[in-house]
């Protein structure tokens, strides 16, 4: 089976073909980095647009770098949720009418778990595991029991990972993406130059949860409370120092879901799965399996979309042309522990 995912949730353009949810045959993704940089975060309106410009000539480059023709697709899937509904509407519109046009089943796919799905791709991995997601918009640990099963341990009370570290990088003009340029960045830093606290989740309980907000404004407007005046202060210094403290901070929920569980397989996925440091230390720890996709699969593509559409078409589910878009999604079932 050869599926064509689409994907344009937030500001790539992206469509793949892929195998029998397996064998990635292509996978294009037209960036719009040059143009949100000016702005240093994503402009909605810009982003929308952009996809009108560019979605049919990424499909067709989809199609052309696999070898395949229309007639060869058996079916398509698109990202329908979450993000910004423009251009996701961009996406679904023309998923709508090629399904429409060869009379092909049609699919939506929850961005989300298709991130989670990316490692699969690649190579099996038997269920259940602990999921990692993190991204620009999203910071989730949860048990995976299927592919479209998953139990939501933990999750951000506030700021996602990926968006705490753009706004630290874009404060201090680090760079834009801000997660990328931090990463460089902090490569020839020494993260002993400032020791940020760990954030303390007083109500309720927040076993699993992270939060950002707090250590965003210790790296941006407190700073000289925590940094040690042995060293210098560079972006170097700074950029391994943030990284350090919230990529810890995940580690260290991570680790209680997995002793809490006893599940030793962890898979990470999205944007900041690329992350040098995070996926240095959590390949280090002796007594997990951790899993990560590859570079090129950790930021928004189409082939997860597709290997994960692939999966939904395998067991019978098919979308009609009243589908829609949701930019956020309903709660995912929490795990009670």
């Amino acid at each position: 089976m050869r599926i064509l995912g689409i994907e344009s949730s937030c500001d790539e353009c992206a469509a793949a073909v892929v195998e029998d949810g397996r064998r990635v045959l292509s996978n294009v993704v037209a960036t719009q980095i040059e143009s949100h940089a000016v702005f240093n975060g994503v402009v909605p309106e810009i982003a929308s647009r952009l996809h009108v410009e560019w979605i049919q000539d990424v499909v067709s480059r989809a199609l052309a770098d696999a070898g395949t023709g229309m007639s060869e697709i058996d079916g398509v899937a698109v990202t329908i949720k979450p993000g910004l509904a423009g251009s996701l509407l961009v996406g679904l519109s023309f998923a709508k009418a090629l399904a429409w046009a060869l009379d092909l089943p049609l699919v939506g796919v929850n961005h989300i778990l298709a991130h989670l799905y990316s490692p699969q791709l690649y190579e099996t991995i038997p269920y259940p595991f602990i999921g990692l997601i993190v991204s620009g918009g999203h910071t989730l640990i949860c048990r995976a029991d299927g592919f479209d099963d998953i139990s939501v341990m933990g999750t951000t009370i506030d700021d996602a990972v990926g968006e705490a570290f753009d706004k630290v990088a874009k404060h201090y003009g680090l760079g834009y993406p801000g997660g990328l340029a931090i990463d460089r960045l902090a490569r020839n830093g020494d993260a002993r130059s400032c020791r940020f606290p760990s954030p303390n989740l007083y109500k309720g309980e927040h076993r699993y949860d992270v939060s950002y907000s707090g250590l965003k404004t210790a790296a941006i407007r407190q700073l000289e409370q925590f940094w040690d005046p042995a060293w210098p202060r560079t972006d170097e210094n700074i950029a391994a120092s943030f990284e350090k403290a919230a990529i810890d901070l995940l580690l260290s929920r991570l680790a209680k879901a997995v002793e809490d569980t006893g599940i030793r397989t962890v898979v990470a996925g999205g944007g900041v799965a690329a992350n040098t440091y995070l996926r240095r230390r959590l390949s280090e720890k002796k007594d997990v399996r951790a899993i990560f996709p590859p570079l090129e699969l950790c930021g928004d593509n189409g082939a997860m979309v597709a290997g994960l559409g692939c999966r939904m078409l395998e067991r019978g589910d098919r979308d009609g042309l009243d589908l829609n878009v949701s930019p956020r999604v309903p709660s995912f079932r929490r795990l009670q522990t």
